[in-house]
């Protein structure tokens, strides 16, 4: 009897009560460590929010933070254990590098939308030109950009393909330059027709003042004499403007005889005498 008392005793002081010590630590390793985990995500996503970073993003980067201190969490959980960690960190690293390899289009756009949302080269309801297509953005997601193009086409692009391209957001400055390039024939009075575009822009009170509108003659083409005409309007206003301006100098030139010329070509045929 007094063998195996001993014998109880060196197991319970050997094996039992060290484990036991070490599963309680594990337990509180991993208790305190998730707790943390969580107070560390929250504090994190509170800092974003101030940010004005986009709540999708915000949401998002939170459950990666979360996930990965988790896993440094049950990696000293595990080590308190006794598990040899070396293991499972190679473990992680190839399940790791696999994962990466077989999303890796996934993630090249999950990279790009995160460029988008945090430098904000466009936001929602911008009009701009973007990997080929041109459109209204509608929403900026993680993985992909929705864009409705002028005829309510929905696009939705890849963001790898957004941001890394040119971006051309029409919609970023207030003010745009409308760039037109009319033409009259060479009879016409040039200072006459001058004056009558300056006075057709300048009547229509959605061109700006400042800046000041630009009609030049900028060249003696081949069947015309052609003046840029730039007025500045407001952004929205851009195509309203455009449309209108058009149709009021073709009708100003036409009831002041002021010709708008197009290509012409002349053809002389030549009969050969008969033999």
């Amino acid at each position: 009897m007094e063998f195996l008392q001993n014998w109880q005793d060196e197991y319970l002081n050997t094996y039992v009560i060290p484990w036991a010590i070490n599963i309680v630590m594990a337990l509180v390793i991993f208790v305190f460590g998730r707790w943390l985990a969580k107070g560390l995500t929250k504090w994190i996503g509170r800092l974003m929010a101030k940010g004005k970073v986009d709540a999708t993003l915000t949401t998002f980067l939170g459950n990666i933070i979360y996930a990965a201190l988790m896993v440094v969490v049950a990696i000293a959980a595990l080590d308190q254990l006794g598990v040899d960690t070396t293991s499972v960190m190679a473990i992680f690293a190839a399940a790791g590098l696999a994962i990466g390899l077989a999303l890796k289009d996934s993630l090249a756009n999950f990279s790009s939308g995160v460029m988008l949302v945090l430098f904000r080269p466009f936001n929602k309801g911008d009009f701009v030109e973007a990997a080929g297509v041109a459109g209204i953005v509608e929403q900026i997601n993680i993985f992909n950009t929705v864009m409705r193009t002028g005829d309510n086409r929905e696009v939705i692009v890849p963001n790898s393909q957004v941001y890394g391209g040119t971006i051309i957001n029409y919609s970023a400055r207030d003010t745009r330059r409308i760039d037109m390039v009319f033409g009259i024939g060479y009879d016409d009075d040039i200072r006459k027709a001058k004056a009558l575009i300056e006075e057709v822009v300048k009547s229509d009170p959605r061109v700006l003042a400042d800046p000041a509108l630009t009609v030049a003659v900028s060249e003696l083409a081949d069947s015309s004499v052609n003046f840029v005409v730039r007025p500045w309007v407001k952004t929205e206003d851009y195509w309203a403007v455009l449309f209108d301006l058009t149709e009021n100098l073709k009708l100003a030139c036409d009831e002041n005889g002021i010709s708008i010329p197009y290509p012409q070509r002349d053809i002389h045929i030549h009969q050969a005498d008969a033999a």
